[in-house]
């Protein structure tokens, strides 16, 4: 997978594009939630850039990643944390899981899949969500 420098744009909405993907599918909620909660420029983008950023994902996603039997691509663990790895300001981790948390909301059904993505974050990123 090709690689943003460390706390950009691009990797921020790299996570972003994992969390809009990592239940099979992009839903329209999703997609209104980024647009009400203005979250391409929150991410320091144009819409231009951000739609790019999710096109390149999605080939990395289709060049590097195996089909499960599940019929959907699937980053193992690993893969995530070095995704995850990209974003080390805390502050920007904070601005991250924020909007990871609208769109894993964002249509009231919270998968599987998203929990444990959120969770990973989290973890990987040592956030202290108390204080």
């Amino acid at each position: 997978m090709r690689h943003y420098p460390s706390d950009s744009p691009e990797a921020m909405t790299r996570v972003v594009a994992l969390t809009l993907l990592v239940d099979g599918a992009i839903d329209l909620s999703e997609l209104e939630t980024l647009r009400r909660n203005d979250i391409v420029n929150r991410l320091g983008l144009d819409h231009a850039r951000f739609d790019k950023v999710i096109h390149e994902f999605c080939d990395d996603m289709l060049a590097y990643v195996d089909l499960k039997p599940s019929g959907q691509y699937e980053l193992d663990p690993e893969s995530i944390g070095h995704l995850l790895a990209e974003v080390g300001n805390p502050e920007l981790q904070k601005k991250v899981l924020s909007v990871m948390l609208d769109i894993v909301n964002a249509d009231g059904n919270l998968a599987h899949s998203e929990t444990a993505l959120v969770a990973q974050a989290i973890k990987h990123w040592k956030l202290d969500l108390v204080h």
